[in-house]
C-alpha cells in the first residue's frame, strides 16, 4: 500500500470532476433521501494546492436508507467503508490503485456537515476574504 501523499498545484478541472461525479451519484441514489451534495476539501478551494482527490459531502435525511442504497455506490466504483472511525458518518472511496474521490455522508444539518462546510468556507475566506 502506497502511503505517500502528493500535493499538486490547483487543477481547474477539479470543479468539473466534482460536478460530473455529483450527477452520477444523484442519478443512483433516492432523490427523497438526498438533501445536498457539496464539494469540500482542498480541491474545492480555487487556486489552492491540494491532494488530487475530490472530496464530497453528501447530506442525507436517513442514514439507514443510505446504508440500504450503498450497493448503488459500489456500482459507481466506490468502496463502502462504513463509519470508518467517525460516528454518524458513512464513508466511501473511489479508485483502488489511484484514489480519485472521497464521499463523506452525514445526516442533513448535523455537526459533521457543519464542520466540513465551515472548514471549506474558512479556507476560501482565508484565501480570498
Amino acid at each position: 500500500m502506497n502511503t505517500n501523499i502528493a500535493v499538486v498545484s490547483y487543477n481547474s478541472d477539479w470543479p468539473h470532476q466534482f460536478n460530473k461525479e455529483k450527477q452520477a451519484i444523484l442519478a443512483h441514489l433516492s432523490k427523497a433521501n438526498v438533501a445536498a451534495l457539496h464539494h469540500i476539501g482542498s480541491t474545492s478551494v480555487p487556486q489552492l494546492c491540494a491532494k488530487p482527490i475530490v472530496d464530497m459531502l453528501l447530506e442525507v435525511n436517513d442514514l439507514d436508507k443510505l446504508d440500504i442504497e450503498s450497493e448503488k455506490l459500489r456500482d459507481l466504483g466506490y468502496e463502502i467503508m462504513g463509519e470508518f472511525g467517525i460516528a454518524g458518518r458513512r464513508y466511501f472511496r473511489k479508485g483502488i490503485a489511484s484514489r480519485t474521490h472521497h464521499l463523506h455522508a452525514f445526516l442533513a444539518g448535523s455537526d459533521g456537515v457543519k464542520r466540513h462546510l465551515a472548514f471549506r468556507d474558512y479556507l476560501i475566506n482565508l484565501r480570498f476574504g
